[in-house]
């Protein structure tokens, strides 16, 4: 069992540990000196942001969501913790405010890419480069609801 909640200052130490187990389990693209860069941006960058938190049942961090303007910026799940529900779970959440979510995802990362369809995210587009400019292509998506949930209120 898990709950979703906002994140709070004393949870920057865990979400940046779920963040590195997640990116260790899925990310063995990156160029050490990109993964290196990336975590230095992110540990500055996430103890000013609200999160949404997927917590077990002693309050403790499993994974994470950060949205920005109806578009998933990230979603990381502790790797311990993958196929339970919480991707999912945290992906409701944020439809239930942006019906339209989109995001982008690593083209290399194919497990991802995978579970955002799965779901009913559907590819807009691709970039060559990630947004800092590095040379890791993404895949661009937007959810769209099954063609049964769209006729029926």
């Amino acid at each position: 069992m898990f709950e979703i909640r906002t994140s709070t200052g004393q949870d920057t130490a865990r979400v940046m540990d779920i963040w590195r187990r997640a990116v260790d389990a899925t990310h063995d693209f990156l160029a050490p000196h990109d993964r290196a860069a990336i975590e230095d941006e992110l540990s500055i960058f996430l103890p000013q942001v609200h999160l949404s938190l997927a917590v077990d049942h002693t309050d403790n961090p499993l994974g994470f969501m950060f949205l920005h303007e109806g578009h998933l910026e990230a979603l990381f799940i502790d790797p311990d913790h993958h196929g339970r529900g919480m991707g999912t779970a945290l992906i409701r959440a944020a439809l239930a405010d942006h019906p339209d979510l989109t995001t982008d995802v690593n083209e290399q990362n194919p497990k991802a890419l995978g579970f955002y369809e799965r779901i009913g995210f559907e590819r807009t587009g691709r970039s060559p480069c990630d947004g800092q400019g590095r040379p890791y292509p993404l895949i661009h998506l937007r959810y769209r609801p099954p063609a049964w949930r769209q006729i029926i209120p």
